[in-house]
């Protein structure tokens, strides 16, 4: 099991540049480890592109239903105070916006604070760089070729 940054999912939900790599990596090993805010990270990033005029108002409905779908069968980090105090201290060591601080923090909860123990799918290159000086085996799926 992996542990998915919104950033990776999104392309599972509507056809963008690294679809194919990051379905074949979802086939590979379908569970999936996420952040309690995933959804909600899912789904803005999703109206952001109707907004913008990228995704018609059908094929947002069709990404919301496999959204739903996803999350019924994915494993979540649940908030707590463990995971608030470890975003705090990413927040001072490393260049992230919040959301990505909780969800580096709920990998390294879920790895039991050894990130080694666990791979990070994201397409954030910020988040992977922090990720990656923790010590999580990062897996850029933009870097991906």
């Amino acid at each position: 099991m992996r542990f998915w940054d919104a950033s990776a999912i999104v392309p599972l939900l509507v056809t963008e540049v690294p679809t194919r790599r990051v379905q074949a990596l979802a086939i590979k090993d379908p569970g999936m480890l996420v952040w309690w805010g995933s959804e909600v990270e899912c789904v803005s990033a999703l109206v952001r592109l109707e907004r913008d005029g990228a995704l018609a108002p059908q094929a947002l409905g069709l990404a919301l239903g496999r959204l739903k779908q996803l999350a019924a069968a994915w494993h979540q980090v649940d908030p707590s105070d463990a995971v608030r105090e470890a975003a705090i201290r990413f927040l001072r060591v490393h260049p992230l916006r919040a959301a990505d601080a909780l969800q580096l923090a709920a990998a390294y909860l879920a790895a039991e604070r050894r990130p080694p123990s666990l791979e990070v799918v994201t397409l954030d290159e910020r988040l992977g760089v922090a990720a990656g000086k923790e010590g999580f085996a990062v897996i850029d799926m933009a870097a991906a070729g």
